[in-house]
C-alpha cells in the first residue's frame, strides 16, 4: 500500500513538471488501453528515460518498467527505481555472466501478467533519436510467450505505442503519444509454433510502430530525407501527415524557422533562477548521448527549481509575508508556463537550456 501511495505521489510530480516542460502532449488511442487484464506496452525508443515518463502519465493503468540494467548500478538510485516498479534488463553488452539474471526478471515478468498487471518495454533495446523504427528484438516475445506457457488461464494484450517529438532534446518539448491497436497474443501462441509465433509479434508490433511514429527507413536515403523535412520546418508529431511525404518522397519547400518572439522572458527566468540554470550547466557538460539531454534536463530542472523557488519564497515570506512570497512563487511558475507554451519548436535541430 505505501509502495503504491509513494507511486501516485512521484506520477502526481512528474505529471505537473511535464506539463510545464512541454509545449504540446498530444495523446491518442487512450482507448485502446484494456482497463483490466494483462498488457505489455511495446514502445518505440528515441529519447531515453523520459520516454517512459511521458507514457506512464498518459494512462491511468500503473506501470511495472524494464530499463537496461547500467541504471542501476548506484544503491540509492537502485533502491528508487525499484520502489517505482523498475526493473533491470541485462544485455550483452553488460557481460555474458550477468544475462543469466533475466531469467529471474523474466519471473517476474510473468508473475505481474498472472496478476491482470502491466508491463511497459522497449523492444527496440536502446535508445536512438533517429526518425526510424528500428528492428526489434525478440525479448519482448520471449517474456509475453513464457507467461503464457507458464499460465494457460491467462491472455495478454500488446498494445504498441509511438512516440514522436518535434525534437528530441530540445526545450519546450513537443510531443504525441499514439496508442495502437491491441493484439490478442494467446491467439497467436496457441496456434503456431513459437519460431513462427515470434516472427508474428514481431510483425506485428513493427508494422504497428512504423504508422503510429514517424518512420523514415534506415538507409542510403535517411539524411536526405530528414534534410528535407527538417528544411520544410515541418510539424513531426503530425504523424500520419509526414509519413504520408516519406510514402510519397513528396515534401513542402523550405522556408525558415519560426522567429521566439518570446525569448526576452526567457532571459527574466533566467535571472529568477540563477542556481538552478548554472546547476544545469554544470549538469549538460557531463552527458555523453544526446538522447540523454531531455532526461537529465528533465530530471535537473524539476528538483531544483522546485526546491530553489520554495526556498525563495520561503525567504520572501519571512521578510515580506505570506500573501507576497505566495504571489513570488506562483508568478515565476506562471512566467515558465507562459515561456513553455509560446515559445517555438522548429524542426531544425539546436540545443539550449
Amino acid at each position: 500500500m505505501l509502495q503504491k501511495i509513494w507511486f501516485a505521489l512521484v506520477w502526481t510530480y512528474v505529471k505537473l513538471g511535464l506539463f510545464f516542460y512541454s509545449k504540446k502532449i498530444i495523446i491518442k488511442g487512450t482507448e485502446n488501453i484494456p482497463k483490466k487484464g494483462a498488457v505489455l506496452f511495446a514502445v518505440n525508443h528515441p529519447n531515453g528515460l523520459v520516454d517512459p515518463l511521458y507514457v506512464t502519465t498518459t494512462h491511468n493503468r500503473r506501470n511495472h518498467y524494464l530499463v537496461r540494467a547500467a541504471t542501476f548500478k548506484n544503491p540509492i538510485v537502485k533502491k528508487i527505481l525499484e520502489s517505482l516498479y523498475l526493473m533491470p534488463i541485462y544485455r550483452i553488452r553488460d557481460g555474458i555472466k550477468q544475462l543469466a539474471n533475466n531469467q529471474q526478471i523474466f519471473d517476474k515478468c510473468h508473475r505481474i501478467f498472472e496478476k491482470g498487471e502491466t508491463l511497459m518495454i522497449f523492444p527496440e533495446g536502446s535508445h536512438d533519436k533517429k526518425r526510424t523504427i528500428r528492428p526489434l528484438s525478440k525479448g519482448f516475445t520471449r517474456i509475453v510467450f513464457g507467461a503464457l506457457e507458464k499460465h494457460e488461464d491467462i491472455d495478454i494484450t500488446v498494445i504498441p505505442i509511438g512516440l514522436t517529438y518535434q525534437h528530441p532534446s530540445d526545450y519546450p518539448a513537443k510531443i504525441i503519444i499514439n496508442y495502437g491497436k491491441p493484439i490478442k497474443t494467446r491467439a497467436i501462441y496457441d496456434h503456431n509454433i513459437p519460431a513462427k509465433a515470434i516472427n508474428i509479434l514481431k510483425a506485428s508490433v513493427t508494422k504497428q510502430l512504423q504508422k503510429l511514429a514517424v518512420h523514415i527507413p534506415d538507409d542510403d536515403n535517411y539524411e536526405t530525407v530528414l534534410q528535407k523535412l527538417n528544411n520544410a520546418q515541418v510539424d513531426f508529431t503530425e504523424v500520419d501527415k509526414v509519413n504520408s511525404m516519406i510514402l510519397k518522397n513528396s515534401f513542402p519547400e523550405a522556408k525558415s524557422p519560426k522567429k521566439n518572439y518570446v525569448k526576452p522572458l526567457y532571459y527574466v527566468i533566467v535571472l529568477n533562477s540563477l542556481i538552478p540554470v548554472l546547476i544545469w550547466k554544470k549538469v549538460f557538460k557531463l552527458i555523453k548521448e544526446v538522447e540523454f539531454i531531455d532526461t537529465f534536463r528533465f530530471s535537473v530542472n524539476l528538483l531544483t527549481f522546485t526546491i530553489f523557488y520554495s526556498l525563495q519564497a520561503l525567504i520572501i515570506a519571512l521578510i515580506y509575508g505570506n500573501n507576497v512570497a505566495l504571489f513570488y512563487f506562483t508568478f515565476s511558475l506562471f512566467l515558465v508556463f507562459i515561456y513553455t507554451k509560446l515559445a517555438p519548436t522548429n524542426a531544425k535541430k539546436f540545443l539550449n537550456l
